[in-house]
């Protein structure tokens, strides 16, 4: 049998494959399953596209997304698609671009006649794309973390419920910061959207536990080499609050360390400063004692779930967070879930409206919006969430790590109320 292969810039999950992976899964799904599944899908597939950032300053993110993808889609397809169909997900790239991230949108709707669009990361990038994504009535699902959705900014055909927004995570973890590590706080961020979120909701968390922000330093996106901010931190800082992405994030971490030297301030990073970064590479040994925010921890922790330990075999990620045929090849385990556990609330909202076309594309919409809780399982690895179905966005627990030999070790988990704030709208209220 020939497969008709794929356009270029996309990724297709067909058939071929999905029936292919039924061998290798069998100690991990129940075998009826399988004998039932070339009768279990029936009609046309259900199509999804997936904006990745394969190019571009999120193509470390990217590259990620995609393996968790094809982990998820095949898994999803060995237990009978989605209500009955298979599932076939097509990836185009978008360049971490704005513009090509609308243009994308536009593809899958136009070209690819998708049924929904689910993936995006940046959040420059999902603001561009979310009113284009409105304009042609595409549910666009994205697994950023941006408070774009959340701040109902947007518009009702937007999502965000595999993974929690800025606000809700520097909300629930700056009581902490300001407990343990110190009251004055210098902040670097990237000078876009997310790196804006940090800004404006750290600070009024700080201020509303009585620490002050001495000092804001703002960094272009494609800044390559960053000891030319260094100098404008304050010497009262007492906590350094930095998060940082892209290709640059070692660079970013190494001379953060040549600066300060052995004396420095207490460091608060956002774990997207070393996302894909070994922590025992060289000049990296200053972090030994510092902290950072894990949207999921990297490293398999002492308490590890059955759940966790699921998700990482099924992707292919080592007990240290790389690659199991590379240790060298660090995953973004913090954000990378989002993929996977929003796939299966796509799939729970379709079943639940009794989805088998675009006819019904208001029904699913309509039904994850009437989604309440997802509780922690395989299909929810990272841990317990509830959704709000007028704001869009998900709420879930966050982790503090501490650098320790090497390795991220856990010491904070918040509670899911940590981080939750009242609604700023109510999408339910607009038309589709």
């Amino acid at each position: 049998m020939t497969t008709k292969a794929a356009k270029p810039g996309s990724f297709r999950v067909n058939r071929r494959t999905a029936l292919q992976g039924m061998a290798g899964a069998a100690g991990l799904m129940a075998a009826p399953g399988f004998v039932r599944y070339a009768q279990a899908h029936s009609g046309a597939p259900i199509k999804l596209g997936v904006p990745i950032h394969r190019t571009g300053i999120g193509a470390s993110y990217g590259r990620w997304y995609e393996r968790v993808l094809t982990a998820a889609v095949k898994l999803v397809n060995e237990g009978g698609g989605i209500a009955g169909h298979r599932v076939e997900a097509i990836v185009e790239d978008d360049g971490t671009d704005p513009r090509r991230g609308t243009e994308v949108i536009e593809k899958f709707a136009t070209q690819h006649k998708v049924d929904a669009v689910f993936g995006h990361l940046f959040s420059h990038v999902v603001n561009a794309a979310a009113p284009r994504a409105g304009e042609l009535k595409m549910p666009y699902i994205v697994c950023s973390e941006g408070h774009h959705v959340a701040s109902v900014k947007l518009n009702r055909y937007c999502f965000q419920p595999g993974i929690t927004d800025v606000k809700s995570q520097v909300q629930s973890m700056a009581p902490w910061v300001m407990a343990n590590l110190g009251k004055k706080v210098t902040m670097i961020f990237p000078d876009y959207a997310f790196g804006h979120d940090h800004r404006d909701y750290f600070s009024a968390a700080v201020k509303a536990k009585g620490g002050e922000v001495v000092a804001l330093i703002p960094i272009p996106p494609t800044e390559t080499s960053f000891t030319r901010h260094f100098p404008k931190i304050p010497a009262s800082t007492e906590v350094l609050y930095h998060v940082m992405v892209g290709p640059g994030v070692l660079t970013f971490v190494k001379e953060l360390g040549q600066h300060f030297g052995s004396k420095r301030p207490q460091l608060f990073g956002f774990v997207d400063s070393i996302e894909a970064v070994d922590l025992a590479s060289p000049a990296l040994e200053y972090l030994e004692g510092t902290h950072f925010w894990e949207g999921n921890p990297r490293y398999a922790q002492a308490n590890q779930s059955a759940h966790d330990k699921f998700f990482r075999e099924r992707v292919g990620v080592d007990a240290n967070g790389a690659s199991k045929s590379d240790p060298k090849d660090v995953s973004t385990y913090a954000h990378m879930f989002s993929v996977w556990e929003t796939l299966f609330i796509i799939k729970q909202a379709m079943e639940k409206a009794d989805y088998h076309g675009p006819e019904k594309k208001v029904a699913f919409m309509e039904a994850l919006e009437s989604l309440k809780e997802f509780p922690e399982s395989r299909q929810h690895p990272q841990g317990r969430k509830i959704f709000n179905g007028k704001t869009h966005q998900v709420f879930g627990h966050q982790f503090i790590s501490k650098v320790e030999n090497k390795k991220l070790k856990v010491v904070h988990k918040t509670s899911i109320e940590d981080g939750m704030y009242p609604d700023e709208g109510d999408y339910t209220k607009m038309s589709f």
